[in-house]
């Protein structure tokens, strides 16, 4: 279980002879995107990784909704506990 989105990362090298630096395509690369301390940070992945990271992500989402929806559930049920009777 991983927490992070599985992306395409499009950028330019930096390289002035590069074919980024003149317009040309940009470089590409798959990588996991994820946030520490409202910082993003990057961690490039192997092609033969992408289809198990992404994976790993969707049982992180699948995981986190079923926790918010318990945690609903329990907000819910001490909210109605406090409801006047009668």
């Amino acid at each position: 279980m991983l927490r992070g989105t599985v992306l395409t990362h499009r950028r330019r090298c930096g390289k002035p002879n590069c074919r980024c630096a003149i317009g040309g395509e940009l470089h590409s690369s798959v990588v996991l995107s994820y946030s520490v301390h409202n910082k993003t940070k990057f961690v490039m992945l192997r092609a033969d990784e992408a289809p198990q990271v992404r994976a790993a992500t969707r049982r992180f989402r699948a995981a986190k909704a079923k926790l918010e929806a318990a945690a609903d559930k329990g907000l819910e049920q001490l909210i109605a506990s406090r409801a006047p009777r009668g």
